[in-house]
């Protein structure tokens, strides 16, 4: 890692480096990853030896009143190891990508819709937590609360490779703040998670014949980053059905640029279903693909309970999961196919 860090410094020094920005930019994201992976280790490594030693001191003094503060480095260096452990999973082709979440309310109307702004916020709220920035692409508010649907661009290394494990249905149970009679309703919600793909990315090939492109007004309540002008775009690609659309820049060129890249970060998706439903087949399993299944249940009546059900990894701390606590069932997720894989 010291040898492949120290090419990447060598290429940022030659004067014809940023010719092509966004190469360079793309040296930079994995110059920083391999630095973020490399500066971890070595930080483990100096708590380890500082853990040691105390540890030898205790053993050679146990009056020394270094057991209390052992046990509290042990606690820091676990929790450390444990995400260090979590970045060397996210090795996907597009784990390190910015990610596109989409939330998508069930039946169920108003109930349903609260759901969708209960995930927005957690979800806002985890990426606030990892320093992730947060761009809210497309905003439809619900009737009369809530939302009918949100596009959100995560910004931050390995954005996608956390948040590919929360794509799927999510189940709310609870009582239900809009019954007059206080009775218990189940709401769902689905959530699509792709890689950010640039506009222009040649690996995924758009014929113009197949698209459609349309404009219109940009709307909802959406909040300062929603363009108020008719320069929103939506494009709907023909032969998939797939539709997209973008209202949060200021131009129609640029909301197209998104719009193209949503379309390709889409199609990238299907053809990854595609492929594991075909070496599904080939293994023999009955594994539903997609995210038409329940991956996780989200209970405050009769019991407070997040259960996901791919893992089994659970919690009854539901108030701080919906405050943005994810890394648990993110780890759990991860782990779980590092296993299927080998």
């Amino acid at each position: 890692m010291e040898a492949d860090i120290a090419e990447y410094e060598d290429r940022m020094l030659d004067p014809e480096f940023w010719n092509d920005s966004e190469k360079a930019q793309e040296t930079i994201n994995e110059a920083n990853q391999l630095k973020g992976v490399y500066h971890t280790f070595q930080k483990l490594a100096t708590v380890q030896e500082d853990l040691e030693m105390m540890y030898e001191m205790m053993k050679e003094d146990p009056e020394s009143g270094f057991e209390e503060e052992l046990e509290a480095g042990v606690e820091e260096y676990s929790l450390l190891l444990s995400d260090y452990e979590l970045t060397t999973l996210l090795n996907g082709p597009h784990d390190k990508n910015n990610a596109i979440l989409e939330i998508h309310p069930g039946a169920g109307g108003t109930e349903s819709q609260d759901w969708g702004s209960i995930l927005l916020r957690m979800f806002t709220r985890w990426a606030d937590a990892k320093g992730f920035g947060v761009e809210t692409l497309d905003y439809q508010a619900g009737d009369e609360a809530g939302i009918k649907s949100v596009t959100l661009l995560i910004k931050g290394l390995n954005a996608y490779g956390y948040l590919r494990s929360e794509r799927g249905v999510h189940r709310l149970v609870r009582i239900s703040p809009f019954d007059s009679a206080g009775r218990r309703h189940t709401s769902f919600c689905s959530i699509d998670v792709m890689p950010e793909i640039a506009a222009d990315n040649a690996e995924i090939e758009v014929d113009p014949d197949d698209i459609r492109v349309d404009t219109y007004r940009a709307s909802g309540a959406g909040g300062q980053h929603i363009n108020k002008t008719s320069s929103a775009i939506r494009i709907t690609h023909i032969p998939s059905g797939i539709v997209v659309q973008s209202q949060s820049q200021r131009s129609q060129f640029q909301n197209r640029d998104t719009a193209m890249g949503m379309l390709k970060a889409k199609l990238f998706q299907k053809q990854e279903e595609e492929r594991e439903q075909e070496l599904a087949a080939i293994r023999g399993e009955q594994k539903e693909i997609g995210w038409g299944s329940q991956i996780r249940s989200y209970v405050f009546h009769p019991y407070s309970m997040v259960k996901d059900h791919r893992t089994n990894y659970e919690t009854g701390n539901v108030q701080a999961v919906v405050d943005g606590d994810l890394d648990g069932f993110i780890d759990a997720y991860l782990k779980m196919n590092m296993v299927s894989d080998d």
